[in-house]
């Protein structure tokens, strides 16, 4: 083999678009139904038989590790090209959580809690710790700006975004509660500007 040649074929486009279509696809079922969601269901949606799923994800816990996996690394760089592309800081913090609500990374990791170490696994815990990094960065340079609140913390911004991004309850479509999540979100971003106090009865949390 030649210098600087790899051994690790490509894969091919078809292979490549089946994978993403069922990571969407357990990302979408497993926020909405749980981590022991049918994995036929998963292949279902996602528009592949279940023996493409099955030959890339032995099992469900390879399959529920690089949903985590893939999530996290969206929202890394979401968080990442918001900073550097986003010259008002303010829009910057605004557009992440957009795109972050978006990619449910907020709705599909509280519901994998249980099942993944996030704190301890060795592909994960460096990913995770990279976005709440990058997260509070925005935060930091929103405050710096004097365009966020100054009592706004990254829990309060993460733990509201997880709020807004778990679907809702009752006899709704999928689609009808993404719209709800993403009006309820534009309103949580109108506040985070115009507040200027804590509410009443609030006390500042850790930042």
């Amino acid at each position: 083999m030649r210098e600087g040649t790899s051994m690790v074929k490509p894969m091919r486009a078809d292979a490549r678009r089946n994978l993403e279509q069922i990571l969407l696809a357990a990302r979408d079922l497993v926020a909405e139904r749980g981590p022991d969601v049918p994995l036929d269901d998963i292949a279902r949606h996602a528009g592949v038989g279940s023996a493409t799923l099955y030959r890339r994800f032995p099992d469900r816990d390879a399959l529920l590790h690089e949903v985590a996996l893939d999530a996290l690394t969206r929202t890394a760089a979401a968080a990442g090209a918001a900073a550097a592309q986003e010259g008002d800081r303010f829009e910057a913090l605004a557009r992440y959580l957009r795109e972050a609500l978006e990619l449910r990374v907020s709705a599909v990791l509280p519901v994998l809690l249980d099942v993944l170490d996030l704190d301890n696994d060795p592909s994960l815990t460096p990913v995770r710790d990279k976005t709440a990094r990058l997260v509070r960065r925005l935060i930091a340079d929103a405050h710096a700006a004097g365009a966020l609140s100054p009592d706004v913390t990254f829990m309060d911004v993460v733990t509201m975004l997880v709020r807004i991004a778990r679907p809702l309850p009752g006899p709704l479509t999928a689609e009808a509660k993404h719209a709800l999540a993403r009006r309820h979100l534009e309103l949580f971003i109108r506040g985070l500007r115009a507040m200027s106090t804590p509410p009443d009865g609030v006390e500042q949390l850790v930042s």
